[in-house]
C-alpha cells in the first residue's frame, strides 16, 4: 500500500509565527478534545499543561520553532527526543521518506475471534486510502520532551518509521470514505475485520460497542467503529489475530499462523 491519500495534500502541521490561524497549521489532541495547534494555541501551553517550562513562542519575534529538514525530523520524532529540540514544533514531511510503499499482511477470515490483544506496532488497521491507521500517539513522550507533534486536519502526520498515518478518524475520512447501508467503510482492522466511522448512517454512536469497539449487526456482521477523534484511539483493541506489517525487503509474514494467544474477554461471538 501507498501511505499517501489520492484525494488530498496532507499538512499543514506546524504554525511558523504566532500571528498564524488555522489554515496554517494542524490539530492536537488533549482531554479528549480536539484542537487547533494554530499560532496561538502554541502561545498557550504553559497555561493548557500548567509549566512554565513550555516556550515555544519567541516573545520577541513571535516566531515559533520548527524541524524543518530531515535531520531534525529524525533527531525530535524519535522517543527519546534530543534535548537540543525541545520546545519545537515537530513536522516530517512526506518527502523525507526514502520508500513511499509498505507491505501489509492482513487474515481472509479473522483468527481467533473469541479473543482480544492490544493495537501492536503494525497499526490498527488500513484506511480505505491505503493510510494506515495507527495506534495511539506516544502523547506523554512527546509532551515530556517540550514538544508539540501536530495532525493535519484529517488526522495524520508523518514519521520516518510508519511514513503519513492516521492517529484520529476526523469528518475528512468519513466524508471521503464509501457509504454502506451501516455507515461509511472506513477500512479494515489488521485482523481482517472491517471499520466503519464512529457514527451510524442513522448519525448515532453505536451503543452496545464491546471493548475493541466492535459489535455485530445482521447483514454485516462483526466489525468495528472508529473512536473519537480526540480519543488518541482508532481502536481499543483487536478481537482476532493481527496480521503484520513487512518493513523490508527480507522480513516475512504468515497471517495465518497465530503467534501470540491475546488475553480473553470481548470480541465477536464464536463461530
Amino acid at each position: 500500500m501507498k501511505p499517501q491519500p489520492g484525494s488530498y495534500t496532507p499538512g499543514p502541521w506546524c504554525p511558523t509565527q504566532a500571528s498564524d490561524g488555522p489554515d496554517k497549521s494542524g490539530i492536537w489532541l488533549k482531554d479528549g478534545q480536539v484542537l487547533d495547534a494554530d499560532g496561538a494555541f502554541m502561545g498557550k501551553l504553559p497555561e493548557l499543561y500548567q509549566d512554565k517550562n513550555w516556550q515555544m513562542v519567541d516573545p520577541k519575534t513571535g516566531k515559533i520553532k520548527v524541524t524543518d529538514t530531515r535531520e531534525a525530523c529524525d533527531a525530535a520524532a524519535r522517543p527519546d527526543v534530543d534535548p537540543k529540540y525541545r520546545n519545537y514544533c515537530v513536522q516530517c514531511l512526506p518527502e523525507y521518506l526514502e520508500s513511499d510503499h509498505q507491505t501489509y499482511v492482513i487474515p481472509l477470515e479473522p483468527l481467533a475471534p473469541g479473543r482480544t490483544g492490544e493495537v501492536r506496532m503494525g497499526g490498527a488497521g488500513l484506511a480505505f486510502n491505503g493510510v494506515r491507521l495507527d495506534g495511539p500517539a506516544p502523547v506523554d513522550a512527546i509532551l515530556g520532551a517540550y514538544t508539540i507533534a501536530p495532525f493535519d486536519d484529517c488526522g495524520g502526520h508523518v514519521n520516518l518509521h510508519a511514513g503519513y498515518h492516521y492517529h484520529a478518524v476526523t469528518d475528512c475520512l468519513n466524508k471521503s470514505a464509501p457509504a454502506a447501508s451501516h455507515g461509511a467503510q472506513i477500512g479494515m482492522a489488521m485482523d481482517g475485520h472491517l471499520i466503519f466511522a464512529r457514527l451510524a448512517a442513522d448519525g448515532k454512536a453505536p451503543a452496545d460497542l464491546d471493548r475493541c469497539n466492535g459489535h455485530t449487526v445482521q447483514g454485516v456482521g462483526y466489525h468495528y467503529h472508529a473512536g473519537a477523534p480526540g480519543g488518541n484511539s482508532i481502536l481499543a483493541c483487536l478481537s482476532a489475530e493481527s496480521g503484520c506489517a513487512l518493513e523490508g525487503a527480507a522480513q516475512t509474514c504468515d497471517a495465518s499462523q497465530v503467534r501470540r494467544p491475546p488475553p480473553p474477554g470481548g470480541g465477536p461471538p464464536p463461530r
